[in-house]
């Protein structure tokens, strides 16, 4: 039977976190996205689920390790206690990302989730953005803080999230071609978004 997988990838400030969650009940299907580190630290018991917090969707520092041990670390099913801690985490979440993608239907929130199931012909992978006075205000009032502080916080995180992409999957995080479609939130707004793309996972489902 076809499930319905939805990866999505987002600029910071655009709702995609609201708009996965907002699929995910127009689906009836399950979202992840901070889930992926409680359920790593489940999988590992010896990682502490607070020091995973503080590398989630960072990339690691050691380059120069992480090369030499090679790609195919985080398709292996035993991951070595040697490696930085990003890297455990990652490879701990891919594994988790192909066995939910071979039980269920869901949603999956950044992650690298788009590369992970790259070759998975159910998936669906989304990249939301936004116009930046959108995404400045949409910071603001969340962080209570300057539309000029936003923008700080805006640009740390996106260029954090660029750098554990473009790091872990080789190729360049927004860049068209790495998604099926690319959504600007601000346009329809998170109720429209969501609809949209739940529309089209019902589409693309039926085929």
């Amino acid at each position: 039977m076809k499930k319905t997988i939805i990866t999505i990838a987002r600029q910071y400030g655009s709702g995609g976190r609201e708009i996965g969650e907002r699929v995910g009940e127009l689906l009836g299907i399950p979202k992840y996205d901070k889930e992926f580190v409680t359920m790593a630290a489940e999988k590992e018991n010896s990682l502490d689920p607070h020091a995973l917090e503080k590398v989630d969707e960072r990339a690691t520092s050691s380059l120069l390790y992480t090369l030499a041990m090679g790609s195919n670390m985080f398709h292996s099913p035993h991951i070595s206690p040697a490696l930085p801690l990003n890297d455990r985490l990652f490879a701990i979440q891919c594994s988790i990302i192909r066995s939910l993608a071979e039980e269920q239907s869901c949603i999956m929130i950044g992650r690298c989730a788009d590369y992970v199931l790259r070759e998975n012909p159910d998936r669906l992978s989304v990249f939301i953005y936004a116009d930046l006075d959108a995404r400045k205000k949409r910071v603001a009032a969340r962080h209570d803080v300057k539309e000029s502080e936003a923008l700080d916080i805006i640009n740390k995180t996106d260029r954090r999230r660029a750098s554990y992409y473009n790091f872990y999957t080789g190729n360049k995080w927004g860049k068209y071609d790495n998604y099926h479609i690319a959504i600007n939130s601000a346009v329809l707004g998170i109720e429209g978004t969501a609809q949209l793309i739940a529309d089209m996972a019902k589409r693309r489902a039926e085929e």
